[in-house]
């Protein structure tokens, strides 16, 4: 028995050895599908088709002839129903990142200065429209949207514009006289102070315990749950972590199914759901996740074990080395 099982490992191995094979995804398009003809949908339902529609612009952009024809608008597209499905989807892409576009520009710009500074100019993102938030400062939105335009789309210039800003690199410093007549900061007189995200909690408690990875050079995914499939997939946070998963969250690996835990309790959006904007709570299940997960445990060992090497046993010396 002893015998077969070493055999049977040796064989295990050699098949470890052998490199995977190239994965190539293949498929075919039946275009039938989305042949046509499409009708309005009266009261939402399939069941009760309307009048017939083809593939076009939306009206409310189309350029007028009088004053509003004066307006940066991008040129109206309406295309034959038997028109090829790449054919409609390059007609939209082209019209929707047209330079004279005015919404697509702004929307994208609104999201980079929400991400920031935890606040759009417009605090609505998903929503610029008659019922979304008005813009607090609609001239620098506009010039924004000219800057994103200018740079062909890329974001890292603007990111950069934004971040070594004045407005970004102030302090976050309480102020009466202001606060009295702009509590929220909108009209941003201060940085406005906001919490940690649940990614940036785990990253940061990594980074503290010293297992990040010094430069983190990409690499493939990491999971933090077990994928088990049992007629369906179902997804189950992992019980013990280490160094494969000791990674920034940017790398996590997610799927709209999975629940995390530790990211979870911090306000992690639903990912079966488009979430323009985070919740932040503060509950007691916050506290007892950091005071008992195995993440954190196992974090709290690590960030340990050179404390004691470097500064002994006394708890005072320790907690000065920290």
């Amino acid at each position: 028995m002893q015998r077969l099982s070493q055999e049977l490992a040796e064989v295990q191995t050699q098949i470890a050895a052998i490199p995977p094979l190239p994965a190539v995804w293949i498929g075919t398009r039946n275009a039938a599908d989305a042949a046509g003809p499409f009708h309005v949908f009266l009261g939402g339902s399939p069941q009760k088709p309307g009048a017939e529609v083809t593939p076009a612009s939306l009206s409310v952009l189309v350029p007028r002839t009088g004053s509003a024809a004066e307006l940066p608008l991008p040129p109206a597209y309406e295309l034959e129903a038997g028109t090829p499905e790449g054919e409609r989807r390059r007609a939209l892409a082209e019209w929707v990142t047209h330079p004279k576009n005015p919404l697509t520009p702004r929307v994208l710009a609104n999201r980079l200065w929400h991400s920031h500074f935890g606040t759009g100019i417009v605090e609505t993102p998903n929503d610029f429209g008659y019922m979304g938030g008005r813009p607090v400062h609609p001239e620098l939105l506009d010039w924004l949207a000219v800057q994103l335009i200018a740079q062909d789309w890329r974001l890292k210039p603007l990111h950069r514009l934004i971040m070594t800003s004045r407005t970004y690199r102030q302090s976050s410093a309480y102020d009466e006289p202001a606060a009295r007549v702009d509590g929220d900061s909108r009209l941003l007189w201060r940085f406005p102070p906001r919490r940690l995200s649940a990614e940036e909690v785990r990253d940061t408690l990594l980074m503290i315990a010293g297992v990040l990875p010094g430069k983190d050079p990409g690499g493939p995914g990491f999971r933090l749950y077990q994928h088990l499939e049992d007629n369906v997939s179902t997804y189950v946070p992992l019980e013990s972590h280490g160094p494969q998963t000791w990674r920034r969250g940017v790398y996590h690996h997610n799927v709209r199914a999975s629940v995390v835990d530790l990211l979870s309790e911090f306000d992690q959006p639903d990912c079966a759901f488009s979430s323009p904007r985070r919740a932040q709570t503060t509950t007691p299940l916050q506290a007892l996740t950091l005071l008992n997960h195995s993440l954190t445990l196992d974090l709290a060992d690590a960030m340990a074990q050179p404390l004691t090497r470097d500064a002994g046993e006394d708890p005072l010396a320790q907690i000065h080395a920290a």
